[in-house]
């Protein structure tokens, strides 16, 4: 599980567009006319807005309408073509059509856009109206444009999506080295110790402690040799002792403007958990400093029946027209989904960001 949080002004709806598409290409047909409000205008003038709405969803169809429309219009006695409604719908084709179909689309239409100038136009030079046969060219090539930066950009930012999680799963193999190795120490010290000391069949005692001695060993080496593996730019194992629960009171106190609530009995909490509520509070203590400067911060952790919950929230604001790929939330979200839990972050409605995991308790047993 991969969470995306956004800060920032959210996009405005799909029929937000759609609606103000049809409104510029009412407002263009109609305002400016050369010959009036006739009936032909106003008629043409509905009909291009009215496919609006469509030019995303169907942009070779809707492209073609406006194009039977616009030469409709340019014939005479008026020549009020609806040019709004082409150009807009040949922007449509290469913003949402594949680039084949979209380079198909602009040589049609330069092509009639030659043909119907030329026709329409005698006696004009071959520059004018080349110029005027090309135009259907701008906007197709101006969507197709608009089309590969925002894959681009999707691109990037999952590959950045990626990378944040690949950083934490290496994070965690070097947790889980400590860990693993600890415990896995701690069985091989009391089964050499239980060897020497078990009274009763001694001998049989000693031959399956020596085989469990050799198993945890090999447990250990096998372990090492898997996060070597994972451990892909070779980064040394580092110390972890300061990350868990423990330390939120001084990461709290650390962080200048933030404030630290427990509610609950507390409990034992396994060490993979204890580590990740650690991290959620000190990226989101992070990402208040780097996108909400100044804002002051909620810490809030919970211990109810079977799980434990962690919030942090801010009453910031977004800088205006800042939008950014939460890449230290897809870290955590990767870090709570191993621990079976869920993470959720975003814009809360009193203003602010909030970052909120619940994680699932192991039974006592």
């Amino acid at each position: 599980m991969i969470v995306e949080a956004l800060r920032g002004r959210r996009r405005p709806p799909a029929w937000a567009g759609d609606a103000g598409a049809a409104a510029l290409v009412l407002a263009a047909e109609l305002g400016v006319t050369n010959y009036g409000l006739t009936t032909k205008t106003v008629l043409l003038a509905v009909a291009g807005a009215s496919l609006m709405p469509l030019r995303r969803h169907y942009p070779v169809p809707i492209a073609v309408l406006a194009g039977a429309l616009y030469l409709a219009g340019a014939r005479p006695p008026e020549y009020d073509a609806p040019v709004s409604a082409m150009m807009i719908a040949l922007y449509a084709v290469g913003r949402h059509a594949s680039g084949r179909t979209a380079v198909a689309v602009g040589a049609l239409a330069v092509l009639v856009g030659a043909v119907s100038s030329r026709m329409s136009w005698e006696g004009v030079s071959p520059a004018a109206f080349l110029t005027v046969g090309l135009t259907p060219a701008a906007p197709v090539a101006a969507g197709h444009i608009v089309r590969l930066r925002a894959e681009l950009l999707h691109r990037r930012q999952q590959q950045a999506a990626e990378l944040a999680v690949r950083e934490e799963r290496r994070r965690i193999a070097r947790e889980l080295h400590d860990v693993i190795a600890h415990h896995v120490s701690v069985i091989s010290l009391y089964m050499g110790v239980a060897r020497r000391t078990i009274p009763l069949d001694p001998e049989r005692a000693r031959q399956t402690l020596l085989t469990g001695e050799g198993t945890a060993r090999q447990a250990m080496a096998e372990m090492r040799h898997l996060l070597d593996v994972l451990r892909t730019d070779g980064e040394p194992v580092d110390d972890q002792a300061d990350v868990g629960v423990a330390r939120l009171p001084a990461l709290v106190e650390e962080s200048g403007n933030a404030t630290l609530e427990v509610a609950g009995q507390a409990a034992e909490l396994p060490t993979t958990v204890d580590h990740a509520i650690y991290r959620i509070v000190q990226e989101a203590l992070t990402n208040t400093r780097k996108h909400a400067a100044g804002a002051r911060s909620r810490v809030r952790l919970a211990y109810l029946p079977g799980l434990v919950e962690v919030e942090v929230g801010d009453d910031g604001q977004a800088r205006p027209g800042h939008v950014g790929v939460g890449l230290g939330l897809a870290g955590m979200a990767e870090r709570v989904s191993l621990c079976g839990g869920e993470l959720r972050a975003g814009p809360s409605p009193q203003g602010g960001f909030v970052v909120h995991a619940r994680i699932p308790l192991p039974e006592q047993t």
